[in-house]
């Protein structure tokens, strides 16, 4: 290998979903609050959750094999692995250790990478100590394979409508369809208790919501800035809206993302040295001389910019929120789930050789803003063609699912609250609520070693995960899994 690798990047991805949701309208009259304050104040209009039966090691399991076999790729082909997550279920034992059980039949063992927290930013630091490494001196020619996963769950009250569930699996490799453009990425970190975890007996968060918002839109402001900056050095040009394609943003909630592009807007109308006030910003001069930092609550320019981005808005970024609307938050995939929507939303052609710009944010906090280019090679069985067609089953998969009455999600929410970290246990929940082909817990022993089983990767009359599958994907498939069918950690 000579000279630097080009076009490093996301080569492949997989995403994985509980199979069970609750949906938001009725969950706003079962909680007796006014109608629309999850499905138009949040912008959320169902929540994926998870039974006793899953836990952060079964989704991440569960994401990882589905990956390898839909791509085809040898678990020898994997030099690092890296996990971001902040479901922390034990203080020294990482997920990756946990997933390196999928590669004992290969014998590779020489992966580097553990896992990496930081509230929902885990999964971007991994991702970009996957590009670092793979541009590095370090890089032995293999994928870099980068897992977010992460189980939202709050306890009972207004907090809990933003929970949510999932997985993303991300592979990555030079010459890829969905390549960082190098010298386009921004940062911001500071210390603030906004939201943070500080019972290690207890899944649900401390929220500081005001503080949370402020913290979000101010990150939003500085990462922009600061990446308008490294665009301007390198391009001589100035950016702006109109500059990126799509903008993707972390999504505890819908709501908050619309306002967030709106946020964008409003520091390109500040930095512009000539507003156009007869059309692009008509009716925007009063706010000419604000300061950023004393807008983060000014209800005048929140809905001045709403207004005046909402076209870009549904152009740029609603087609990000198809998963986040339908699944939930699920902290540090969740920024992830916004590109595996926008894909599921476009042709190659309407992809080809666009720039995807995407805001990660984790409480804390940190925050990172960088940019994607999409290949421009659509020929039949290019990697851009592949990618898409791997994520074709996705929108079949969410109207697959299975809907939940209220009452039983509050009831499989108290079952998490009362069994969290309970040793010896053994989960109650059915496993004929799961897709085919997913990870799940049978065991807790009394030193806190979990066990995990392998659902068939037969499609039941519950699903249609395998819609996609060729007969010998599910012959390769059953044979793995009948290799892992039963497996123990430590």
């Amino acid at each position: 290998m000579t000279g630097w690798p080009e076009n490093v990047g996301i080569t492949a991805l997989e995403i994985y979903f509980p199979y069970c949701y609750v949906d938001q309208t009725e969950l706003e009259q079962n909680d007796g609050v006014s109608a629309g304050k999850y499905t138009v104040g949040l912008g959320q209009d169902k929540m994926g959750f998870c039974s006793d039966r899953e836990d952060i090691n079964s989704l991440c399991l569960t994401v990882v094999q589905n990956l390898i076999r839909r791509t085809g790729i040898s678990f020898h082909d994997i030099g690092r692995l890296e996990v971001g997550t902040e479901t922390v279920i034990d203080k020294s034992k990482s997920t990756k250790s946990v997933l390196m059980q999928l590669f004992t039949e290969s014998g590779n063992t020489d992966i580097e990478g553990v896992d990496t927290t930081n509230a929902c930013y885990g999964g971007t630091s991994a991702l970009l100590n996957a590009v670092n490494w793979v541009e590095s001196s370090s890089w032995d020619g293999r994928y870099a394979l980068v897992v977010a996963a992460d189980i939202a769950v709050y306890a009972s009250g207004a907090a809990r409508p933003t929970g949510g569930a999932g997985a993303i699996a991300m592979l990555v490799a030079p010459n890829a369809p969905l390549a960082f453009e190098r010298g386009l990425r921004s940062s911001h970190m500071e210390h603030a208790y906004d939201f943070y975890k500080p019972d290690l007996q207890s899944e649900y968060p401390v929220v500081d919501g005001k503080l949370s918002i402020q913290c979000y839109l101010g990150a939003v402001d500085k990462c922009y800035t600061r990446y308008c900056a490294k665009y301007n050095a390198k391009s001589g040009e100035r950016f702006t809206v109109e500059s990126g394609d799509a903008f993707l943003f972390h999504s505890p909630y819908g709501r908050l993302v619309q306002k967030s592009f709106a946020r964008v807007m409003f520091n390109d109308f500040l930095e512009d040295p000539s507003p156009d006030y007869s059309q692009k910003y008509a009716g925007l001069e009063p706010f000419r001389d604000l300061k950023r930092e004393d807008t983060y609550f000014n209800r005048d320019v929140e809905k001045a910019f709403l207004t005046a981005s909402d076209s870009e808005f549904k152009a740029k970024t609603k087609p990000s929120l198809l998963i986040p609307n339908q699944v939930g938050n699920m902290y540090t995939p969740s920024l992830y789930s916004g590109l595996v929507s926008l894909l599921c939303s476009r042709t190659a052609a309407e992809l080809t050789d666009r720039r995807i710009v995407l805001f990660s944010y984790g409480s804390g906090f940190a925050a990172t803003m960088f940019s994607l280019r999409v290949s421009s090679d659509m020929c039949e069985g290019s990697p851009l063609v592949k990618l898409l067609g791997d994520l074709s089953d996705v929108i079949p998969r969410l109207e697959a699912r299975k809907k939940v009455h209220p009452t039983e999600f509050a009831k499989s929410m108290q079952l998490r609250e009362d069994t969290h970290h309970l040793a010896p246990y053994t989960p109650v929940s059915t496993t004929d609520d799961m897709f085919p082909g997913t990870w799940y817990l049978t065991q807790v022993d009394d030193k806190h070693r979990r066990t995990y089983a392998y659902t068939s990767l037969v499609a039941n009359q519950h699903n249609t995960l395998n819609t996609v599958a060729d007969a010998h994907q599910l012959k390769t498939a059953a044979r793995n899994a009948s290799a892992h069918q039963h497996m123990q950690t430590s």
